[in-house]
C-alpha cells in the first residue's frame, strides 16, 4: 500500500469568522456551535483520495487574534496552500486580508490561496455582495471564491477539494 502525499494547508482569517469550525466540519462531519478561540496554531488531519491518489491534508487552524501573528510566519514554512476566511455578514473581517495574504505568501508569493465567505447560511445578515469579493479575489490573485456554511456544510468538502487540485496542479 503506498503511503499518501502530504499536503500542508492553513487557514487564515480574523478571529470569529469561523475557521476551527469549518475544520470540525471537514474533518469530524460535525458542526460545533461553540468552538474556543484557538491560541497560536491548532493541528488537523484529514486522508482523503484524489483522482486516484492518497493524500494526507496537514491542516493548520492559526489563530485569528492580531496577539498570535508574530508567531505564525514560523508555522507557514511548507505550506502548499491556503484557505483565507472572511464572515460574509460581519464586512470588517476582510479588513486585514492584505496582512493576511502577506503572511500567507512569506515563503511562497505563488501560494494558491483560496477564498472563503463563511456563515453563508445566515442569509438574512448577510452584508458583503459578491461583487466586492471577487474584486477582492482578483486583486489578492486568489484562485478561486465559494460560500460555505459549516453549519449547513455547504462547499465544505467541496473548498477542501479544490484547494487540494490547485495545490496538484501547481506542483
Amino acid at each position: 500500500m503506498s503511503k499518501p502525499s502530504v499536503l500542508k494547508i492553513i487557514t487564515t482569517g480574523e478571529g470569529g469568522v469561523g475557521k476551527t469550525t469549518l475544520l470540525h466540519r471537514y474533518v469530524e462531519g460535525k458542526f460545533l456551535a461553540d468552538t474556543k478561540m484557538t491560541l497560536g496554531v491548532e493541528f488537523f488531519l484529514k486522508e482523503i483520495e484524489l483522482d486516484g491518489n492518497k493524500i494526507l491534508l496537514q491542516i493548520w487552524d492559526f489563530g485569528g487574534q492580531d496577539r498570535f501573528r508574530f508567531l505564525l510566519k514560523n508555522y507557514v514554512m511548507g505550506a502548499k496552500g491556503a484557505l483565507f476566511l472572511f464572515d460574509l455578514t460581519r464586512p470588517f473581517s476582510l479588513n486585514c486580508i492584505d496582512e493576511w495574504v502577506k503572511l500567507c505568501r512569506t515563503e511562497n508569493f505563488d501560494l494558491p490561496i483560496l477564498l472563503l465567505g463563511s456563515k453563508a447560511d445566515l442569509t438574512d445578515l448577510i452584508t458583503i455582495n459578491d461583487t466586492y469579493v471577487l474584486e477582492a479575489k482578483e486583486y489578492y490573485d486568489m484562485f478561486d471564491y465559494l460560500r460555505i456554511s459549516s453549519k449547513t456544510g455547504e462547499n465544505t468538502d467541496l473548498a477542501f477539494e479544490l484547494l487540494a487540485k490547485e495545490i496538484i496542479r501547481k506542483i
